[in-house]
């Protein structure tokens, strides 16, 4: 895949190969910052547009024309999968994602449907014409929720701060919890597999919410999940990329899943976390995103520092330890890609 593409840095920096400066990319590059993106937003829905193509690929197109990034995201959402398994979700402004039938017995979850492809043949179609855009400039990246993160929004209905019904779940039906996750597993993989057929260059396992969980929950509910997936989805020339909020913790463990990437979140030091992941484990990471409220040069400094700290490490790709947030001006966002495509090591 990688000598098709005119630009990739991403796939080499993934496979832990020498590169002459970091990749960039940022997790919510394509979004609310951005006034394009609300130009089109204003116009649709957001499942609207995650679900016709030609507006999912123009909203994944923009940071790659503004910015200048090293890789496209294609523009979807964790929770295109649960909602093809039956939840009934809408996002509401102020509120987010919302299942008007969240799951919260053995027959809610015995509901859930696994054979789904069909429903997301829009996610194959959007990929189909994002690369027919890209004509190879950049790796496009693909991805999924990560069970437990999935497990998390069906459970309680939508976001929470507590994961109180998530973790009553876990504590008194553990049984139930089970089956609900191996029902996600199952469709998070036949899910990855058609976005690295239908085109894909990498992919990304988005567990957002495995922060809440103490290292022996993780173990049980997320770990051993995530580990058959990255089993399981045909990964040859294709880089897995694991993400959670709290790797800073569970990195180690992350890294026993045998992804090829363990994106790494702002509490950590990104050079002493790599150093203690077997070899041949890259790191992606791990900017604090509110630095890119600061003033430029505080941007500049903060990106060189963490580039001094990894300089003569292959396997490192540029990012934010987690998303960037709506508010955050434009021309900061540009400007840090500027620095890092300006660096060399």
């Amino acid at each position: 895949m990688t000598n098709k593409l005119q630009n990739d840095l991403l796939i080499r920096a993934a496979f832990s190969q020498q590169t002459e400066r970091p990749p960039v990319w940022m997790m919510r590059q394509a979004g609310r910052f951005m006034k394009e993106y609300w130009e089109i937003k204003n116009k649709y829905s957001f499942l609207e547009m995650c679900k016709t193509p030609e507006i999912a690929a123009d909203v994944t197109m923009l940071p790659v024309d503004l910015l200048g990034v090293d890789a496209a995201i294609l523009f979807s959402d964790i929770l295109v999968t649960p909602e093809a398994m039956g939840g009934i979700l809408s996002f509401e402004d102020g509120v987010g994602p919302r299942f008007a039938n969240p799951v919260r017995d053995r027959a809610g979850a015995e509901a859930l449907q696994t054979d789904v492809l069909p429903k997301l043949q829009y996610v194959a179609d959007a990929i189909k014409v994002i690369q027919q855009r890209l004509q190879g400039r950049i790796p496009l990246i693909g991805f999924a929720g990560a069970p437990f993160t999935v497990l998390s929004y069906l459970v309680e209905g939508g976001s929470s701060k507590d994961f109180k019904r998530t973790k009553l779940l876990l504590n008194n039906e553990p049984e139930l919890a089970h089956l609900l996750l191996q029902k996600i597993t199952d469709v998070t993989i036949a899910y990855l597999n058609m976005q690295i057929a239908a085109g894909v260059n990498a992919v990304q396992l988005f567990d957002s919410w495995a922060m809440a969980l103490s290292w022996d929950d993780y173990q049980h509910f997320a770990h051993q999940y995530n580990t058959e997936i990255i089993a399981k989805i045909d990964r040859k020339d294709i880089p897995v990329i694991s993400f959670c909020k709290g790797s800073s913790v569970f990195a180690p463990l992350m890294a026993e899943a045998n992804p090829d990437v363990v994106s790494v979140d702002w509490n950590a030091d990104l050079r002493q976390l790599k150093d203690r992941l077997p070899q041949g484990v890259a790191v992606q990471g791990n900017l604090d995103p509110f630095v890119l409220y600061a003033d430029k040069r505080v941007i500049k400094t903060k990106i060189t520092e963490l580039f001094e700290r990894m300089r003569g490490q292959p396997g490192f790709i540029f990012n934010l330890g987690h998303g960037i947030m709506p508010d955050i001006p434009f021309d900061h966002v540009k400007y840090a890609v500027e620095v890092v495509r300006e660096f060399r090591y």
